[in-house]
């Protein structure tokens, strides 16, 4: 095998293993394995050390501490299975490394240097090889280099017998282009929906009788989710801004500060082209005029954009008095010039005319009274803070709390799905889910600048309610199930007389869906039906897709081919043919694998395993 093949493939392990080094300098150690226990395992001649399996659970752990952000152990990894995996992975990679030997596929130590040395790991400050680093980092991880060295010969002959057994695989054409003919295909249908208009009688409202059959063969449908009966006391800045003094000298110099956004003048949304002398800006106004040319072609010819030419919105005083006397006093045309500008000499285009707009302070004051009554109210309730702190932290019930305070004491059961009032707030949902029996109130934030404290008194078990109370939505209920059924029966009906010779077009209106694909979704039908329309054979097949207010029933119109000539077709061809052939290679590398496991022989020491899984905490 050539050597560069050697060099690709050997890589990607020494990639891992480096890996597996950095993660060693995490702080983690392992203890050495000595006497008989020294071996977990053996597949032929290979054997699979206690060190070794012990450092590979420990680099599970730290991998997935490093990926979730939160504590691991071993106990974990077992709950899940991972330990298992990860010691059929070491089996797997002894059979290989057997089988290897057995083939007498090795690199020798110039090879082994090559790869070790080009490792950032084992750089010095110089960013070259450096043999203290080298030994510094393989002791983090309990090697020593020799061990560390066969490491890499071993995974290099491992991926040279990867590679002589799946590298240049390909997987057949046909394969891959019978997938993408599949994919690519699309369809055209037609679609007639039956709603309730189109059933003769209507929906009959139900008896007595039939509700409560439905209530009783349908308990799942209204029994109420375990909830919370909690008691809260609260206050919000709307609860105590009407109550809030605001002295009208405030509001009045308030409004006085913001004079420009109630008070403003007439005004232009101008674009301004400049030019280096007056003659060129009138040669320019006069081409306009006479129809050669317009403004946005004078402005492409500079190389400008339209908008390096936009002054945006401007009033009278900010623009030259010339100029602003013309623009402010012609009301009907859209280019005007020439005429001065801080820049020189310009044309001006009109887009918009702004008229003068003023609201006076009586309209504005409710606004204004509002924004300083609730930022008066959130001081006042900020001001309470401390002195409710002391009062819960007294002991006092929130009962006593609302009788000494502003605060409102209310009552909710609560559930995850509670949105109103209170429970329009995420910080009071975030508590009520937290709350357990017997946890103190505490003090908490609103979003609102609002305070909130909580009692869970009670948790109520999943319950029914009787049917008198819940009456409406028993009927609701039963309505839908009974429409489902009918117009469903309608349309069955409709798909006989479309068997006995009827036209889908006679039967009602018909919309047309054409080149849907597969993933397709057809807006405002059932998620399933273009899976179904895609089920059927040929042209003229018809099936009928129920839904909950409507019955579709579609007709298969044609079946399109996948384009061939598409370039999105190409595309999925190449993305199928390499997927293909990765799985078929992983197939066959797995199954190669398992041949070797079972013709070398695995021995495993349950008591060794074990051994190992006690020394971790």
């Amino acid at each position: 095998m050539a050597k560069s093949a050697v060099k690709k493939a050997s890589n990607v392990f020494v990639w891992i293993i480096l890996g597996l080094l950095m993660i060693g300098l995490a702080g983690f150690g392992i203890g050495s394995f000595g006497g008989s226990a020294t071996r977990v395992g053996q597949v032929g001649d290979v054997e699979i050390t206690a060190n070794d399996y012990a450092r590979a659970l420990q680099n599970e752990i730290r991998a997935r501490i490093a990926e979730t952000g939160e504590p691991v152990n071993l106990a974990d990894l077992r709950a899940q299975g991972i330990d298992t995996a990860v010691l059929q992975a070491m089996v797997a990679r002894a059979a290989l490394s057997n089988a290897a030997m057995e083939m007498g596929l090795s690199v020798g130590d110039e090879e082994v240097a090559r790869q070790i040395t080009e490792i950032d790991a084992f750089a010095g400050v110089d960013g070259e090889f450096d043999r203290e680093s080298y030994e510094f980092v393989l002791s983090q991880q309990g090697l020593d280099p020799a061990e560390f060295e066969e490491d890499v010969r071993e995974d290099t002959a491992r991926s040279i017998l990867q590679m002589a057994v799946v590298g240049g695989l390909s997987a057949p054409a046909v394969y891959a282009e019978t997938l993408v003919a599949f994919q690519g295909e699309t369809r055209d249908f037609s679609i007639l929906s039956v709603t309730e208009g189109d059933l003769a009688d209507g929906l009959p409202e139900p008896t007595d009788a039939e509700l409560a059959a439905y209530y009783d063969e349908n308990p799942e449908r209204f029994i109420r989710p375990q909830a919370k009966a909690i008691t809260y006391a609260w206050i919000t800045p709307e609860q105590i801004m009407d109550d809030v003094e605001v002295d009208e000298d405030t509001l009045r110099t308030l409004y006085d500060e913001r004079i420009e956004l109630y008070v403003q003048p007439e005004r232009r949304l101008l674009e301004r082209l400049v030019f280096g002398t007056e003659e060129a800006a009138q040669e320019a106004v006069d081409a306009i005029a006479a129809g050669e040319t317009d403004f946005d072609t004078l402005v492409a010819e500079r190389e400008l954009t339209l908008e390096d030419v936009d002054v945006g919105e401007v009033a009278e005083g900010d623009l030259p008095a010339a100029a602003a006397e013309v623009i402010f006093n012609d009301t009907e045309s859209e280019i005007l010039g020439p005429l001065p500008s801080t820049l020189g000499p310009a044309i001006y285009r009109v887009n918009a005319v702004l008229q003068a707009t003023e609201v006076p302070f009586e309209e504005a004051r409710d606004d204004l009274r509002q924004e300083l009554a609730e930022d008066a109210a959130r001081r006042e309730i900020d001001d309470m803070r401390e002195m409710i702190d002391d009062e819960l932290a007294s002991g006092a019930t929130l009962e006593e709390l609302a009788n000494l305070t502003a605060m409102t004491l209310g009552q909710i059961e609560y559930v995850a799905t509670s949105e109103d009032d209170i429970a329009a707030y995420d910080a009071f949902r975030d508590a009520a889910d937290a709350v357990r029996e017997g946890d103190f109130p505490e003090l908490l934030d609103l979003s609102d600048g609002g305070l909130f404290a909580l009692r869970l008194d009670e948790v109520i078990p999943p319950s029914l309610p009787p049917l008198d109370e819940i009456e409406d939505e028993v009927s609701a209920a039963w309505r839908a199930t009974a429409l489902r059924a009918a117009v469903a029966e309608r349309a069955s009906d409709l798909v006989t007389e479309l068997a006995e010779g009827a036209a889908l077009e006679d039967l009602g209106d018909v919309t047309e869906e054409r080149l849907i694909r597969r993933q397709d979704f057809v807006p405002g039908m059932p998620p399933t039906m273009v899976a179904q329309a895609f089920q059927l054979d040929e042209p003229g097949d018809i099936v009928m897709v129920p839904a909950a207010e409507a019955a579709h029933i579609v007709r298969l119109d044609a079946i399109n081919p996948a384009a061939r000539d598409a370039p999105d077709t190409s595309i999925l061809l190449q993305i199928l043919s390499q997927t293909v052939t990765q799985s078929l290679a992983q197939d066959i590398f797995e199954s190669y694998g398992q041949a070797l496991e079972v013709q070398a022989g695995i021995e495993l020491d349950q008591g060794v395993i074990n051994a190992v899984h006690a020394t971790f905490p």
